[in-house]
């Protein structure tokens, strides 16, 4: 019998009396202690982390260069008590001489930034003291989030220990209609199965659609993986993926392929032909509608970006609908580039102009709206559209706020609009 993508990555890096376990040694269930390739936190995490790394009497980090922090949530700081737990980390990277530090400036959104440094592989196993690490599935590698504490463990011994998770594989067929993406196929999916549906699971995207789907979309698909309750997000390494990788990767990296015939708990086929673009209504992602069904519910903001949506490629898509265009009187419509790269890229396109000249406010890459911290939290009774991967009660501000999901399309076409609208309807 076969063996997963998730299950084979994990064989890889099974720990045994300093070696490694040969694959045919792991199955679904199994308690493993695995190396980490990449260890990862964040200005929100990190500083826990840091503090049980001295309760173990510890000196040092494993590896200097498999210990990326990212100032990120509430970065550039919004207020003391964010400026003291940047502070923290920051003179943490400096006395363990931490190259992958990343500040203000050449800081971004983690999950859009790891990537993009090259500093995540095919084949890696990483890990992070945040939820959205799975985003790295979408490389062909194993990623996770773990607790602040298991990252302290970590960032000691390069070490930590994992149950191997099943494996559900999803499989797309037919052809994507106009205006839907990856964030459309993976509401979709969690509207399908709900947000238990793949509880510390592996989900394994293929298929015909997704052998064509962009990185972006396949980063935004894996990103929310753990919106069904899963363990991580996988899809196979093909052309594109070493495509996009070959000239970021900062080190060797060795490929690794699920089994023909591989074992999955249960295989889930959908035809995307009939899906259209895509809104989750409050409060879980699960609420998954058709942009129809919902088409004229008044929006007070909209927010194009985050971990989920805030790339290159989501942005043009937005800028394609607000060019030309005004943002409506009463919206507010926030723009927030994943990364210094994706905002100077954007500039250099002439996307910032165009987001400027529609009314709408480009903000520096932070995480900032997506989990209510800065940069357009909402007060109580006002409506959300968002790119964003949460919409749960006060996740982005007021407990009696509103977040309706979205991709970039749909958002920028509300934007104008006033209310949830179809990009259609907009370009008419």
């Amino acid at each position: 019998m076969g063996h997963t993508l998730a299950e084979k990555i994990i064989a890889t890096h099974v720990v045994n009396d300093g070696g490694t376990v040969g694959v045919e040694g792991v199955r679904p269930g199994d308690l493993v202690e695995v190396a980490a390739d990449v260890v990862l936190s964040n200005d929100i995490t990190a500083p826990i982390a840091m503090r049980e790394f001295e309760k173990l009497g510890v000196d040092r980090v494993f590896d200097p260069e498999k210990v990326v922090m990212v100032a990120d949530h509430f970065a550039p700081n919004k207020d003391i008590k964010s400026a003291e737990q940047c502070a923290v980390m920051r003179r943490f990277a400096q006395e363990q001489g931490l190259p992958h530090h990343y500040d203000v400036g050449k800081m971004g959104i983690e999950h859009v930034l790891l990537p993009e440094k090259g500093l995540v592989l095919p084949g890696d196993l990483a890990i992070g003291a945040d939820s959205h690490t799975c985003t790295y599935g979408a490389l062909g590698a194993f990623a996770t989030g773990m607790g602040s504490t298991d990252i302290a463990v970590a960032m000691a011994t390069g070490q930590i220990w994992m149950r191997v998770p099943e494996t559900m594989r999803f499989v797309y067929t037919g052809a994507l209609q106009p205006w839907v993406d990856g964030k459309d196929l993976i509401l979709y999916t969690i509207g399908k199965i709900g947000v238990s549906g793949a509880l510390y699971r592996a989900m394994e995207f293929t298929g015909p659609v997704i052998d064509s789907l962009s990185m972006a979309g396949r980063f935004t698909m894996a990103n929310m993986a753990i919106e069904a309750g899963a363990k991580a997000g996988l899809f196979d390494v093909d052309a594109q993926t070493l495509a996009y990788v070959d000239g970021r990767a900062k080190r060797d990296y060795h490929v690794v392929h699920g089994d023909a015939d591989a074992s999955f708990l249960e295989t889930v086929e959908i035809d995307v032909t009939g899906i259209e673009p895509q809104v989750s209504l409050p409060h879980l992602p699960e609420n998954a509608h058709s942009v129809n069904e919902v088409t004229g519910v008044s929006i007070d903001q909209a927010v194009i970006g985050s971990c989920t949506n805030g790339r290159l490629e989501d942005l043009r898509v937005a800028a394609g609908i607000l060019s030309g265009r005004q943002v409506h009187d009463g919206v507010r419509c926030i723009v927030i580039p994943g990364t210094q790269q994706v905002y100077l890229e954007a500039l250099r396109e002439g996307l910032i102009e165009a987001f400027i000249e529609a009314g709408a406010v480009v903000s520096t890459p932070t995480c900032g709206p997506c989990l209510g911290g800065h940069m357009g939290v909402l007060a109580a009774g006002e409506r959300a559209i968002s790119t964003t991967n949460r919409n749960f009660r006060g996740r982005m501000g007021h407990p009696d706020s509103e977040v309706y999901l979205s991709g970039p399309a749909v958002a920028a076409a509300s934007a104008v609009a006033g209310r949830i609208a179809h990009p259609e309807e907009v370009l008419a």
